[in-house]
């Protein structure tokens, strides 16, 4: 079995990690150019974390032990938290918090989106800045959309199957991998689900947490962008 870290790595091998981590650093810039300390919630194997550490002193945060080992591999001398978002306390703040490639659509339900929004908030520092890429609102939503990802690299060859569903405000990715390398081939299925949640209720959440909140409805990589500030 490849290593959930790798197999992760190499089927988001075309993200363009880079040029999302530039986006969001312009906007810091703009909002908070004194910015030097970034926090990465829902980090996976840091390739975001990476480019950011060409600019900020980072530390990431993942609430999988699997993805986490890949970010230390990739970043060793950053200090990595394993937590899950809707409660961890670092006992510090940042100058940045961000939480992108839709990690807080993992939280399900309103409520507990509510909490993560309010954890990663009590981690921002006055004057900083809260980046928050969103999962899909259920107005973008394509129920039944069936994709297929291919990727290879160093012998190891991935084909990757998505069928997508919906159940009231919850999607559900059923996602079925094929792994051959010249060791032999196998498969397996791994399900997702992640919370359909509209701009209001995330809006509304970074206020409760004392944050000034703004919406950009295009983001990084056309699934929105939620910030807020503290003052």
């Amino acid at each position: 079995m490849l290593p959930a870290a790798d197999l992760y790595d190499l089927i988001y091998g075309g993200k363009e990690y880079a040029r999302e981590a530039a986006q969001v650093d312009a906007i810091v810039r703009d909002v908070t150019p004194a910015a030097r300390t970034l926090l990465d919630v829902g980090c996976g194997t840091g390739r975001h974390l990476e480019h950011f550490a060409a600019r900020y002193d980072v530390e990431g945060l993942d609430a999988s032990a699997d993805l986490l080992e890949g970010a230390r591999r990739r970043l060793p001398e950053v200090p990595l938290h394993l937590a899950d978002m809707r409660s961890f306390d670092l006992q510090r703040t940042f100058d940045v918090v961000t939480c992108l490639f839709s990690a807080i659509g993992y939280t399900l339900t309103v409520e507990a989106m509510r909490a993560a929004i309010a954890a990663m908030a009590a981690h921002v520092a006055d004057g900083g800045l809260l980046v928050v890429e969103p999962w899909l609102t259920p107005e973008r939503w394509r129920d039944g959309h069936v994709s297929l990802d291919v990727a290879e690299d160093d012998g190891v060859k991935v084909a990757r199957a998505c069928v997508s569903s919906r159940d009231g405000t919850v999607s559900r990715l059923v996602f079925t991998y094929l792994v051959a390398s010249p060791s032999g081939a196998e498969s397996f299925t791994d399900v997702h689900e992640l919370g359909l949640f509209p701009p209001e209720p995330m809006i509304d959440a970074v206020i409760a947490a004392g944050l000034e909140p703004s919406w950009d409805a295009e983001g990084i990589a056309g699934r929105g962008l939620l910030l807020g500030r503290r003052a």
